[in-house]
């Protein structure tokens, strides 16, 4: 029997996770994100404690929103000026920061407290297909939720 009481080491052990955001809707994709971020997808879950895993977000540059949100939607920012109030609409955002629209949507989706801005430190966002060094970082891929490539024995049945 085991001495060790609570969850061990190896229970908050960070995964890698990928997900490729063309054609994806952003607000579940996001929602997606937040979730494995916090660690919620994991049975040790604990709001106080910070054990969710890393994200790699790839093609960030081809994400999709429904309705008329690529029209109306302006995203808000104030430079502690007087009269610093900056609005960006969306198709002009989309063309120079695509990774800012995810990382947004993403922060409004985690939890107001001390452990947003660690959470969001583990999210990585790419405007390509190429995710750099990365790539070997990556253990598992969102599409089927199967192991990455380099990861699966080819000798197994």
């Amino acid at each position: 029997m085991s001495q060790a009481i609570g969850n061990t080491a190896l229970a908050y052990a960070r995964v890698w996770h990928h997900v490729d955001a063309s054609e994806r809707v952003l607000g579940k994709l996001a929602e997606r994100i937040a979730i494995v971020l916090m660690g919620k997808h994991k049975p040790i879950f604990d709001p106080s404690s910070d054990c969710g895993d890393y994200v790699v977000v790839s093609n960030a540059r081809s994400i999709k929103v429904t309705g008329r949100k690529a029209d109306q939607l302006v995203f808000r920012h104030h430079t502690m000026y007087p009269g610093g109030l900056k609005e960006i609409p969306y198709q002009r955002m989309m063309t120079r920061k695509p990774d800012e629209i995810i990382r947004q949507a993403v922060s409004g989706m985690l939890p107001k407290n001390k452990l947003r801005e660690r959470r969001l430190e583990r999210l990585r966002i790419f405007e390509g297909e190429d995710v750099g060094p990365l790539k070997h970082n990556i253990l598992k891929r969102w599409e089927d939720g199967t192991l990455h490539t380099a990861y699966v024995n080819p000798n197994a049945p």
